[in-house]
């Protein structure tokens, strides 16, 4: 049985990135789960689920990655992954909702415990700051799974925090 390791880099962003990290672990016969890749700032991570195949260690990708020139002062990590690598029930994107607008400290943390109440589960998160002209536009992307007989209370109250505090709020329902 293959082992499952959670790989990631965390370093400068250049082009090429993800192409070579994703090349290498594919010539290395390393098939790839769950992967999320983020520039933040300028710099960027880089995040996998890797099954190994068979006698392969984290070890091993750990060091073959750290061998490639674009990883060159990036922190390269293999680890093996002592988690189910399947999503279970409350990994299923539900709903995406993007909150826009101006600077609210506070906000991600208001909206964290808005899907806590009402039993949701944040799948994935991103947030970023956009400028525009003489202003700076904020926009919070959240992919959540909320619980259908929790659904319509758990958006309104979400769309009613974003409004008291001036925001946009945008909420689509997703099939996966």
């Amino acid at each position: 049985m293959s082992s499952v390791a959670l790989v990631s880099v965390l370093g400068p962003d250049r082009v090429g990135l993800v192409a070579e990290v994703a090349e290498r672990l594919f010539n290395a016969g390393i098939n790839l789960g769950d992967t999320t890749f983020a520039a933040l700032g300028s710099g960027a991570e880089f995040v996998a689920l890797c099954e190994l195949p068979d006698g392969m260690t984290a070890g091993e990708i750990e060091a073959d990655l750290k061998q490639l020139p674009t990883l060159q002062g990036a922190e390269v990590r293999a680890v093996p992954y002592p988690f189910g690598s399947s999503a279970g029930p409350t990994g299923k994107v539900t709903h995406r909702i993007t909150i826009g607008g101006g600077d609210q400290p506070g906000l991600l943390a208001r909206l964290a415990e808005v899907f806590k109440r009402y039993e949701s589960n944040i799948v994935r998160l991103e947030a970023r700051k956009l400028s525009e002209a003489d202003q700076d536009l904020y926009v919070t992307r959240f992919a959540v799974f909320i619980p259908p007989d929790q659904a319509n209370a758990c958006l309104a109250t979400v769309s009613n925090t974003a409004g008291s505090l001036g925001l946009s709020c945008n909420v689509e329902e997703s099939s996966f």
